[in-house]
């Protein structure tokens, strides 16, 4: 039993909630846990620090040099952890940084252009498929447009 009267499986179980949320939502009770948590299990608070610290760049960084300037020293601080699956996110910020970046100039995403192209897909199944383009075309511009 620990401090919070929480045994070891207690604690692992309802520790993943306050892995989701940043430290300045967690309640009493989860910040007593995680302090005996990250006591426990060390790599749990390095890999926790490695989140919390790609969230803070996409959510303070305003500008295209201090995010690459950030992004490269996380990077760096994943190689150092040694921790495999980090470095599958970190060769994926690696291959799209250009793409990555553009989203400090305004914070937009592409996230209309999915969802468009989600309502097209839709649309299209809807009528299993399209035999006359101009057609479909056409009725995209009238239903979307």
């Amino acid at each position: 039993m620990f401090d919070n009267e929480d045994t070891r499986k207690q604690l692992l179980a309802r520790s993943r909630y306050l892995l989701y949320k940043s430290p300045q939502n967690w309640t009493e009770n989860q910040y007593q846990r995680s302090r005996i948590l990250f006591k426990e299990y060390p790599d749990i608070k390095l890999a926790y620090d490695l989140v919390q610290g790609l969230r803070n760049i996409f959510n303070t960084t305003t500008s295209i040099q201090v995010g690459y300037t950030k992004l490269a020293h996380w990077y760096k601080d994943v190689e150092q952890s040694g921790f495999k699956t980090f470095n599958t996110v970190a060769n994926t910020i690696t291959v799209n940084y250009r793409s990555i970046l553009n989203y400090f100039i305004n914070r937009s995403t592409n996230a209309s252009a999915e969802s468009f192209n989600a309502k097209i897909k839709a649309f299209r199944a809807q009528f299993r498929g399209v035999k006359n383009v101009e057609f479909f075309l056409f009725r995209l511009t009238t239903i979307f447009a």
